[in-house]
């Protein structure tokens, strides 16, 4: 009987999970383990800590293996300092890999696929039936995350401006001033253009409300956002359709509180990808990435008997 560890540390939460032969154990989740977001010491005591709290719950047993599935984890010293925290719980055998893998391992087990994915960031991976992938998007936020929260908040502010000094009507930046607490329009954006800034994915929930209640501002941010996520997906299809000589089509799968939340960015994304490729099969609901880093977790395991 294997014990399996799976972690999953997206850019806002991390969630950990104990499992015992397909049992679970333990559900943890705490903060950030991204240290491009939070840091290196607070990313480290989040992990710590949903350790502790998962360990606890489950009587401190001991791990056969681990997966940890974090964003950022091809950078520097990301992997090493991760597997060292869990050797300091016992655990000797873990893989340190993108938050992405676990993702499409929780749609797709290994298989064929593509992944759009649509939190904070976002980042679209196909995986072809001989394991090549192909990618579009996830270039940071700075340069790239079209349709993720952290887009949608920038460019709601942004249209918002545009809007007021136009004089045309929004409520975008009165939400936004709410949300921030600030004043006056200089105060918006003297603190939206500072370093390292306000939490723009933080916003998304607003617009999205906004947008639901008739405002043509956000209403008008979360289209685009539905086309540009439509638009990865078409894209890593047709990459895979190309490059991997592929002529059936690969199902869809999609992860993230974007698509998931936001009914006026799920529902045209759907229905963008419906009508662009009708005999492509879409999942209806969101992935749980954390199965996956179990799933790869139990392979581990299974590798060392």
């Amino acid at each position: 009987m294997s014990v399996v560890l799976g972690i999953d540390g997206g850019g806002t939460r991390t969630r950990a999970s104990i499992v015992r032969d397909g049992k679970r154990l333990a559900f943890a989740q705490g903060g950030s383990i991204k240290r491009l977001r939070v840091g290196a010491e607070v990313a480290e005591a989040n992990l710590r800590a949903v350790l502790k709290d998962a360990f606890e719950q489950a009587g401190s047993p001991a791990i056969d293996a681990a997966t940890v599935g974090v964003a950022s984890a091809a950078l520097p010293g990301v992997a090493e300092w991760i597997t060292a925290v869990l050797r300091e719980f016992g655990i000797t055998r873990s893989e340190v890999v993108g938050d992405e893998v676990i993702a499409l391992d929780a749609a797709f087990h290994g298989g064929p696929g593509i992944l759009q994915i649509a939190g904070t960031g976002s980042n679209c991976i196909g995986r072809a039936p001989d394991g090549s992938r192909e990618c579009a998007g996830g270039y940071s936020s700075r340069l790239g995350d079209e349709g993720s929260g952290y887009w949608i908040g920038v460019n709601a502010v942004r249209r918002g401006l545009w809007a007021y000094d136009r004089d045309q009507p929004t409520r975008v930046l009165e939400a936004v001033g709410r949300i921030w607490g600030t004043k006056t329009i200089d105060e918006l954006v003297s603190l939206g253009d500072s370093t390292p800034g306000p939490d723009f994915a933080a916003l998304a929930p607003a617009i999205s409300q906004l947008a639901e209640e008739g405002d043509p501002v956000a209403a008008g941010v979360l289209a685009q956002a539905a086309a540009d996520l439509v638009d990865f997906v078409l894209l890593v299809r047709g990459k895979l359709r190309r490059k991997q000589h592929l002529t059936e089509e690969v199902p869809v799968a999609w992860i993230g509180s974007v698509i998931g939340k936001a009914r006026l960015v799920r529902e045209p994304f759907l229905a963008g990808l419906r009508a662009a490729a009708p005999k492509m099969p879409i999942g209806e609901n969101e992935v749980v990435g954390i199965e996956g880093a179990i799933w790869r977790a139990e392979r581990l395991a299974e590798k060392a008997l």
